[in-house]
């Protein structure tokens, strides 16, 4: 890896070598696959699980609270992610960098992918980046992932399975100043069925749970279950959580055992 640092370089601003590649053995995979070999058809993914930023990037020229608040990952989700999975006997599917560096549940390096502006923050590091950098990036962060859940997937088809793909996302309670009621999206694309079996379990009202909210296929939050589930024909959800509900662990603890019993009783109920 080569790294340097530029010319007109703000604080925490750093280049590198596209033929180099973006990660360093430093850094670490970019795809974390954990309990490998569950036994439940679930196939939990989070790709907003962390957000660590490659040391080639520096801070992507954000301070250490912006890259703490939402706009760098989804708090929460990933440890709800891995304490589904841990109920069900799933293998659980985490992106290891900031959704900054790329998001992993938008196309491959889309402008989305990388936005050199998130809510209220200016990103510097995602400024004028050339089709090499985005590039680079793409096959450092986006690619392996989601090369690693196909894998899987297929792996089980081959086998006989049935995967069924969950993935696992947080909100923030107030969005432009605005508070948001909705404490569970239930979402999905153009296959409903899981969704909706899901929501008609959501009926005892302990939970604010709404179909495609705060955020629908419009928004192209769904990129995940397009990209893997339904090319493949397989059942699948996506779950948006407020994330103050599980910004510590009772809380999570409470929503990942709510979750765990709708998504049980939804996949053994009828078709």
């Amino acid at each position: 890896m080569v790294l340097s640092v530029r010319n007109d370089a703000e604080p925490g601003l750093a280049s590198f070598d596209e033929a180099e590649g973006l990660l360093s053995p430093a850094d670490g995979p970019p795809v974390e696959v954990a309990n490998p070999q569950g036994i439940s058809e679930v196939v939990v993914v989070c790709e907003h699980a962390a957000n660590r930023v490659p040391r080639a990037l520096g801070s992507l020229g954000l301070a250490a609270g912006a890259l703490e608040s939402h706009i760098a990952w989804d708090p929460g989700a990933a440890e709800v992610a891995r304490e589904l999975a841990r109920r069900l006997d799933a293998t659980a599917v985490l992106q290891r960098f900031s959704r900054l560096v790329h998001d992993c549940n938008r196309p491959s390096g889309s402008a989305e992918a990388m936005p050199a502006r998130s809510e209220a923050f200016e990103v510097p590091g995602n400024r004028g980046l050339t089709a090499a950098a985005r590039q680079a990036r793409s096959d450092a962060v986006y690619r392996p992932f989601h090369e690693a859940l196909g894998g899987l997937l297929d792996q089980r088809l081959e086998a006989g399975r049935r995967p069924v793909l969950v993935t696992i996302h947080s909100f923030v309670p107030r969005y432009h100043g605005r508070p948001r009621r909705v404490q569970l999206g239930i979402l999905h694309d153009s296959d409903p069925r899981l969704a909706k079996a899901m929501l008609a379990l959501t009926a005892d009202g302990a939970l604010d749970a709404r179909r495609n909210e705060p955020y629908g296929p419009e928004d192209g939050v769904t990129h995940t279950l397009k990209a893997q589930a339904l090319p493949r024909g397989l059942l699948n959800v996506m779950i948006e959580i407020r994330s103050d509900l599980i910004a510590e662990r009772p809380g999570q603890t409470a929503l990942t055992e709510r979750l765990a019993g709708w998504l049980t009783q939804a996949l053994e109920g009828p078709g």
